[in-house]
């Protein structure tokens, strides 16, 4: 495994972990900072936002700078703010530290896959994605159950600590194993906000919307769906989502082989069908252990699978404008998330929980929709550009 490419992941490992673990302290920072639990919700609310909004705000400003130094940098961020989260006692110094956090992953993560993208040739891309996306994924295998481990046996500031550690870690790692990679040409801001115009970018982001939005609007309310199955039960929910953490991991490795060998439209429309059949299904299958099981682990090879061919599909179109258009895809990302979980509310006054899977079915399947447009969109421009071609000729 090429050591640069577990530097960048380990960077994504960080940030997940960030993102994913602030869920199960909350109970803690309640007590701890005397707020109620849902003010401490905010947390995780100020985090999304600042990572959704300064994402392609970020990506844009640093565009030009050596890759190294937009990693480095970012992770500094990303340290920084958690440090902090660590050490202030006002909630609202912990509010903006959250935050700042938030700017750092905004600038890590885009930045950390155009490089993996970079580094590679591009019948490898997919696989490179694909490594660096696994940091993500495994962080709600391994590494949001770590940190909330360490919360419960001592405090929860113990475990932004921890996050703090990983991600000076990873920004060691960066400065030695990574090498000088220049930055894209220096554009203006309109030819950096260029891509939003093009139907094949927007397409590729509404696939990113409507399916990650479908899908977290049952990962928002998981441990209702899935209650039947659990009983109440933390520690069978808490095997449940390693599960689906574990499934998600090697979901992203295959898809970046399989994306390299078959292209990103197959790799895109077989994941988004399968999971659309396993949402529609999960209002039986949620019912029992066995059944949650299954329905978890299909989610999470398909889920997350679809990620890593949708960034080379964005990173396709044009290489020069990667970091911009991986920092769109990013922040879409962040704002299926917190749209969902105000749809998930919103279906919930009027169905059972185990039924909102239905409802994450039916965007995904507009999803669906939504993927083969931008392929034909592409097909499109690229029968455009021969035919130019041919012409000059």
């Amino acid at each position: 495994m090429d050591l640069r490419l577990l530097t960048l992941a380990l960077g994504t490992f960080a940030i997940g972990t960030d993102s994913f673990v602030v869920a199960g302290l909350l109970p803690q920072v309640s007590r701890s900072l005397n707020v109620s639990i849902e003010a401490a919700g905010q947390m995780i609310t100020v985090y999304a936002i600042a990572y959704a909004v300064m994402t392609p705000v970020m990506a844009t400003f640093t565009a030009h700078w050596p890759r190294r130094r937009v990693l480095g940098s970012a992770l500094a961020v990303f340290t920084l703010g958690n440090v902090l989260t660590a050490v202030v006692s006002s909630f609202d110094l912990v509010l903006l530290s959250r935050a700042l956090a938030g700017v750092g992953g905004a600038m890590f993560t885009p930045a950390a896959s155009a490089t993996a993208a970079a580094l590679v040739p591009p019948e490898a891309r997919g696989r490179a994605l694909a490594v660096v996306m696994a940091g993500l994924s495994g962080a709600t295998a391994l590494g949001a159950p770590i940190g909330t481990l360490v919360g419960s046996a001592g405090d929860w500031r113990a475990t932004m600590w921890l996050v703090a550690l990983l991600g000076l870690a990873a920004g060691a790692g960066i400065a030695a194993a990574l090498p000088q990679l220049p930055g894209s040409t220096k554009l203006s801001l309109g030819e950096r906000l260029a891509p939003l115009g093009d139907k094949r970018v927007a397409m590729i982001l509404m696939t990113t919307l409507l399916v990650l939005g479908g899908l977290y609007t049952v990962y928002s309310y998981v441990s209702v769906v899935f209650d039947r199955a659990t009983a109440g039960n933390g520690s069978v929910l808490a095997l449940l989502i390693g599960i689906w953490g574990m499934a998600a991991t090697i979901g992203n490795l295959v898809a970046g082989s399989l994306t390299d060998r078959f292209g990103s439209r197959a790799v895109i429309n077989l994941a988004i069908a399968v999971v659309a059949i396993d949402f529609a299904l999960i209002p039986l299958s949620s019912a029992t252990f066995t059944g949650s099981v299954v329905a978890l682990i299909v989610w999470g090879l398909c889920g997350w699978g679809m990620l890593v061919p949708q960034q080379h599909r964005l990173v396709s179109i044009s290489p020069a404008l990667a970091p911009i258009l991986l920092a769109l895809n990013a922040a879409t990302i962040y704002i299926a998330v917190s749209l969902s979980g105000l749809l998930g509310a919103a279906a919930l006054q009027v169905m059972q929980p185990y039924n909102l899977a239905l409802v994450g079915a039916v965007l995904i399947i507009f999803g669906l929709g939504s993927a083969e447009l931008a392929y034909m969109l592409m097909a499109q421009q690229q029968g455009v550009s021969r035919q130019s071609k041919v012409k000059k000729f």
